[in-house]
């Protein structure tokens, strides 16, 4: 899977840059999730610019992430989805677990408003 990590103060951003979530990439997603998944983050960016298509597994990793910060109420940012992604994530019903921004600076000005 191929990615870019950035910290900015202490919020992740995690940047997908495969246009394909799905089986291995998906498994990988989920790996790197846990790894990040630290007490001290403020907010979890997921920037999915790039990403055309998920499949189930890719979803389950976007759960993950939620399950795994909405016990510390952190948020979970998706990030320029795109209309397939978008129609995937109301069709099963969790869009709602996710906050969204077109734009990682969007998404960053708006967190820095609310602290």
């Amino acid at each position: 899977m191929n990615f870019k990590l950035e910290n900015k103060d202490d919020v992740v951003i995690f940047k997908v840059l495969d246009e394909t979530i799905k089986g291995k990439t998906a498994a990988e997603l989920k790996a790197k999730i846990l790894i990040v998944a630290q007490p001290d983050v403020r907010a979890l960016i997921i920037d999915l610019t790039d990403v055309s298509m998920m499949d189930s597994s890719g979803l389950g990793a976007l759960l993950l992430a939620h399950r795994q910060y909405k016990g510390s109420e952190v948020p979970v940012i998706l990030v320029g989805v795109q209309d397939f992604l978008q129609n995937l994530l109301s069709i099963t019903r969790i869009e709602e677990l996710f906050t969204y921004f077109p734009t990682v600076e969007e998404a960053l000005s708006e967190l820095e408003e609310s602290n």
